[in-house]
């Protein structure tokens, strides 16, 4: 788990207030944060920009993007989309974010970053999450645009010169084989040396135009197995619990804890989860407090079959490395050892 110091010390603080102190059962580990739905890009494999053309030019206000950040109490949020660069106050919403100590994500395909990265400061609560799916032809395919993973790389390396915190985001199908993901994660760790990797099975989204090439279970678990084998989560610098990593390869099994990473939209908190869209309600209390929690999983939902995505699963791997002291002390193990090797 490449997540530095600081933040590690700082989200095990709030996790600990949340259980031992205040003694919640459901509470946030990250917001996702969605300013706006319009996209510079139509990814196969996207669910979220299927809006009508009113709804595509709407952009949340800043204090209402700030608010519901603040609502949830999360320490951490991920700003998504739709392309959060094409808001154009996404920089007076991270700076309001930061300002706040939250330790902000912004998720982007890279495509306006080096024109917007004047608009930015780096902190150590700020962070440019690129989307990355694969090495060049891979990327280029999978977003359905040449030159896209070309314009990242340069992104990514003009951050990294100007003193950016940069990780990555890929998403993988059933196209893709242990070793293209090596290569891309080799690329990405040892050649740019962003600093933390984020990886997920992609989730079967209704409305995304390729329905074809979407993970199963056990499809994920065998992909993944063969892709850590030989040492390799160690060599990576993956910004996920090892728990989560022994799930993907069907080492461990979780249920999935919807609840741990709630979406805010511009049509306000979005029930289940990031990923299916049952309803919106207006407060995150209403969030939490009047969804049904027990309709949703694998044996529950027949659109949680196949769902391995992390923004389910982690929350549960980190809620049960923090109640094992054997998982504690070997997830922060690896901390201090990513640490250390960058």
């Amino acid at each position: 788990m490449a997540m530095p110091l600081r933040q590690t010390v700082r989200v095990s603080t709030y996790l600990m207030q949340q259980k031992l102190l205040k003694r919640r059962e459901k509470f946030p580990l990250i917001v996702e944060l969605e300013p706006l739905f319009a996209c510079n890009l139509a990814c196969e494999g996207c669910g979220k920009i299927q809006h009508p053309a009113g709804v595509l030019k709407q952009r949340m206000p800043v204090a209402q993007a700030v608010g519901a950040v603040l609502e949830s109490g999360a320490p951490m949020v991920s700003i998504a989309g739709g392309e959060p660069l094409m808001h154009p106050q996404i920089d007076e919403i991270v700076r309001q974010l930061v300002e706040r100590r939250k330790y902000v994500f912004l998720c982007t395909n890279a495509l306006l970053m080096r024109k917007k990265m004047d608009k930015f400061k780096p902190s150590p609560y700020f962070t440019f999450t690129v989307h990355i799916d694969g090495l060049r032809e891979r990327h280029d395919a999978s977003v359905a645009k040449d030159g896209t993973f070309d314009e990242a790389v340069e992104a990514i390396k003009e951050a990294k010169r100007r003193g950016f915190r940069v990780t990555t985001n890929s998403t993988f199908f059933n196209t893709d084989t242990p070793q293209t993901i090596i290569e891309v994660l080799d690329y990405l760790n040892d050649d740019l040396q962003v600093d933390e990797m984020m990886i997920s099975p992609a989730f079967a989204y209704e409305k995304a135009p390729d329905q074809e090439h979407f993970l199963g279970v056990e499809q994920t678990r065998e992909l993944f197995r063969k892709t850590f084998a030989g040492g390799n989560r160690r060599r990576w610098r993956l910004n996920h619990s090892p728990l989560f990593l022994d799930f993907l390869e069907g080492k461990v099994d979780f249920e999935c804890t919807a609840w741990g990473i709630p979406n805010y939209s511009l049509f306000g908190w979005q029930r289940p989860c990031y990923l299916m869209s049952d309803g919106y309600v207006p407060t995150y209390r209403e969030l939490i407090e009047k969804t049904d929690w027990s309709k949703y999983g694998r044996g529950r939902d027949p659109r949680c079959e196949n769902c391995m995505a992390h923004c389910g699963y982690e929350p549960t791997a980190v809620l049960a490395t923090m109640g094992s002291l054997k998982e504690s002390i070997r997830a922060a193990r690896e901390t201090i050892a990513a640490n250390r090797s960058h």
